[in-house]
């Protein structure tokens, strides 16, 4: 429906005038179905958006916008409605053209014509009459998805039946396929040679799902409707081509840089900031470990680049600047490029970067699990050591289960990944901060006795012993998820050897590291262990904070602002504002928290509280 409203719509209005009122009530009536349907299926996060983005489409249709901004709004909510409901977008096999013409003569040529001209000798008899596939106009904004939608379902109120029943979903497909090539036949013949030399191209089109979305008038931004007629003729009719001359990596992320820019120049800005996107997430994502392992400088001024280049983009920059982004960009995209193009990858680099990941991510999750340790020892509570030891063993096994996962069943995506990280990285960071507060409000004033004599056993209840569970877990499988994709992209790098010999001298260290300080907490005197981990905690919620922040930039969901500031992972830093201004916020909250703390314990000795205190702290000094 949402596609028949985006094609039809421009044929019941022009300039703002209804040109055929039977045509505009169709469409009005559509819009509304839409609308209704769409508020009774199953609730997901996403449904307010949607039904906001259909109450925009019905007031456009009221308002009888241009077709461009109706067309545009429907194909936008068609979108965002296959990523809130997912189904099948594009066929398990290629599309078997031949198939499709001999289908088409005998289930369609009767109603829309042998040439697809909507002139068959039964069509003529209908009302309304075919559609006719061979109009460039109508062509430009169907899909070969919404083809194939047409034929598995039909339209309720207009002669085309359902074929799902009759038809075989790889028929179906292969027939979608060949009537969405009928009005670009004449092109198509030019197509192969500009699919062949158009980087811009080839990186907006690289698998079947998404050559089985695309249409004309989306691709008209960045290479011009004569061009995208010619490319989308000529993959409709040979559809291999694309497995065949597929972009990936790099090269992927170069080209979409390239058809961003594009987009940007013609105006559209939506296009131009989700190419942008796609160009980190699904271009140098994928290889950023070898990167990473390479040259780690290089993949934090790509990270940050291209995310100053996102946000440039959504805020209408000048066309000059932007450009000058790009070129500084292509540069960086360049050298990371010559960098991964040697599959034969260093057996000294991959050992340095397989045993620096694992230290550098294992220290954070390892400081966390061991001051749950030092703490429940201290506290004499050894029956919920097992509960921390469990959190941390499912995080390990769990990330065994995700390695399997991203190497043999399904390929996670780079925002999928990203937003894990993040989104973990912040959870953990806010239950740090409170751990953080609590911690320093038990190390001064004596409290720490009075907490340990008189409200341990009610506050390591079963409930908190699942809490420290499911701390040492989160902790433990963020840092566990981003390690262990690495590794996976490593992997197949031909130094298997080198690689577990990192991993095995990572945590070799990080035993060590772990030995001492289980060792030197045993020794600290109380009050000063709750001093030092309330400290350790809270540095720990400024760095995670930061990560996660930074994480969700590179999935899209926070702007890059660039600041003055440098980059220093290990710490959570770096050089933007909103990473900074979150971190400073947690300071700001950690500072008060603190401050509020010492004031509490400045009340007067004769304070029923301070005498309890007082007389505690005399007793455990006598014992």
């Amino acid at each position: 429906m949402l596609d028949y409203l985006a094609t039809d719509y421009g044929g019941a209005v022009k300039g703002g005038i209804v040109v055929s009122a039977s045509e505009y009530a169709e469409q009005r009536e559509f819009a509304m179905t839409v609308r209704r349907r769409l508020a009774g299926l199953p609730p997901t996060k996403d449904s307010p958006a949607l039904l906001a983005k259909a109450d925009t489409l019905v007031a456009s249709i009221t308002a009888k916008a241009a077709p461009a901004i109706v067309a545009q709004e429907a194909h936008g909510l068609a979108d965002a409605l296959l990523k809130a409901y997912p189904i099948p977008t594009a066929p398990a096999h290629l599309p078997d053209l031949a198939r499709g013409a001999r289908l088409y003569q005998h289930q369609c040529a009767a109603c829309h014509g042998a040439t697809g001209h909507g002139d068959g000798p039964v069509g003529l008899t209908l009302s309304p009459h075919p559609v006719n596939f061979t109009d460039q106009a109508r062509a430009d904004q169907r899909s070969a998805l919404s083809l194939y939608e047409v034929i598995s379902q039909g339209v309720q109120g207009t002669p085309m039946a359902s074929y799902a029943s009759t038809l075989p979903t790889a028929d179906r497909w292969s027939l979608a396929y060949y009537v969405g090539s009928l009005a670009y036949q004449k092109e198509a013949g030019a197509g192969a040679d500009r699919w062949q030399h158009d980087a811009a191209a080839r990186a907006q089109i690289v698998d079947l799902k998404e050559l089985s979305g695309a249409r004309v008038a989306q691709l008209a931004a960045t290479l011009g409707t004569l061009q995208a007629r010619a490319i989308m003729g000529y993959l409709r009719t040979h559809p291999a081509a694309i497995q065949t001359q597929a972009m990936t990596g790099i090269a992927l992320a170069r080209g979409r840089l390239t058809a961003s820019l594009a987009a940007y120049r013609a105006g559209a800005k939506t296009e131009a900031a989700q190419l942008a996107l796609s160009a980190y997430l699904d271009g140098v994502e994928p290889v950023e470990p070898q990167l990473n392992a390479r040259d780690g400088a290089l993949r934090a001024q790509l990270e940050t680049a291209m995310g100053a280049y996102r946000t440039a983009l959504s805020h209408s920059v000048p066309v000059a600047t932007v450009t000058q982004q790009a070129d500084v960009i292509d540069g960086l995209l360049a050298r990371a490029q010559e960098i991964t193009a040697d599959t034969s990858s260093d057996a000294t680099a991959t050992f340095v970067g397989a045993f620096t990941i694992l230290v550098r991510e294992g220290l954070e999750a390892l400081l966390v699990v061991v001051a749950l340790l030092a703490f429940l020892r201290k506290a004499e509570r050894p029956e919920a050591l097992r509960y921390v030891h469990a959190g941390w063993i499912l995080a390990l096994v769990t990330g065994g289960i995700t390695w399997a996962i991203a190497s043999y069943a399904i390929a996670i995506s780079g925002a999928s990944r990203e937003l894990t990280e993040g989104l973990s990285s912040l959870f953990a960071a806010a239950v740090l901060l409170c751990v953080g507060l609590w911690m320093h409000q038990k190390s001064i004033g004596g409290r720490w006795q009075a907490y340990l004599k008189e409200k341990m056993a009610a506050a390591l209840n079963q409930r908190s012993a699942w809490f420290l569970f499911g701390l040492a877990f989160i902790s433990v499988y963020r840092e566990v998820f981003e390690t262990i994709l690495f590794y996976a992209a490593l992997w197949s790098d031909g130094q298997e050897v080198w690689l577990l010999g990192g991993i095995a001298a990572g945590a070799l260290v990080l035993s060590l590291i772990a030995w001492m300080l289980l060792r030197t907490s045993r020794r600290l005197p109380i009050g000063t262990f709750f001093s030092a981990s309330s400290a350790l905690i809270a540095l720990l919620a400024i760095v995670l904070t930061g990560k996660g922040v930074a994480s969700l930039q590179e999935a899209g969901w926070v702007a890059v602002r660039l600041a003055p500031a440098p980059h220093i992972e290990l710490l959570g830093i770096y050089p933007t504002w909103e990473t900074l201004l979150a971190q400073l916020v947690l300071v700001l909250l950690l500072g008060v928290g603190f401050a509020f703390n010492v004031r509490r314990r400045r009340k007067p000795m004769g304070s029923p509280a301070s005498s309890n205190e007082r007389a505690l702290c005399q007793e455990q000094e006598r014992v």
